[in-house]
C-alpha cells in the first residue's frame, strides 16, 4: 500500500476531529466510541486508535473548538446578560454537552481542571469584562450546572 502524503493524513484526522467533536456534542463522550467514529467516518478503528491512541486524546485535540462553541454562546455584555446566557446555556444540548464533558474531565486522573479551555476561557473572558466578580459567578454557575446536570441524570435513572 502506498504511503499516504501529509497532506492525505492531516485531512483524516481533521475529518476524525471533526466527527469526534459532533459525536460529544451529540451522543456525549461516554457514549463517543471508536467504533461509532469509524462508521461516522469510514476511517477503520484501527486507523483512528493510530492518531488517537486514548480516548482523552481527542478531548485534548479538541480543547481549543469546544472553547470557542462554548465562549461563542455567552453574552459578554453585562454580568445579567452573562449569567443569563449561561443558564439558557443549560437548555441546549450541545452546550450541556460541554458542560457535562467538563465534570467529566474533572473526574478523570492525571488531567488538570484548567486543561479544560472551555471553561477557563469563559473565566478569562469573564475576569476581562467583569473583573472578579465575572470569576467569582463562572464559579457559581458551574455549581448550579453540576446541580443542574445531576438532577437530570437521576431523574433519567
Amino acid at each position: 500500500m502506498a504511503k499516504r502524503s501529509k497532506v492525505e493524513t492531516a485531512l483524516t484526522i481533521r475529518q476524525i476531529e471533526d466527527a469526534a467533536l459532533q459525536q460529544i456534542l451529540t451522543i456525549g463522550y461516554d457514549n463517543m466510541s471508536y467504533s461509532t467514529l469509524s462508521d461516522a467516518t469510514g476511517v477503520s478503528r484501527t486507523g483512528i486508535s493510530h492518531h488517537f491512541p486514548r480516548k482523552i486524546d481527542f478531548l485534548l485535540a479538541l480543547n481549543g473548538r469546544i472553547a470557542e462553541f462554548f465562549v461563542a454562546a455567552l453574552d459578554f455584555a453585562s454580568l445579567e446578560r452573562f449569567e443569563l446566557s449561561w443558564l439558557n446555556a443549560l437548555d441546549v444540548a450541545e452546550l450541556r454537552a460541554v458542560l457535562r464533558l467538563f465534570f467529566n474531565f474533572c473526574a478523570r486522573a492525571g488531567v488538570e481542571v484548567q486543561q479544560f479551555e472551555a471553561i477557563e476561557v469563559t473565566r478569562s473572558h469573564a475576569r476581562r469584562h467583569f473583573g472578579e466578580a465575572g470569576c467569582k459567578l463562572v464559579s457559581e454557575l458551574l455549581g448550579r450546572s453540576a446541580v443542574t446536570l445531576l438532577a437530570e441524570q437521576s431523574l433519567a435513572a
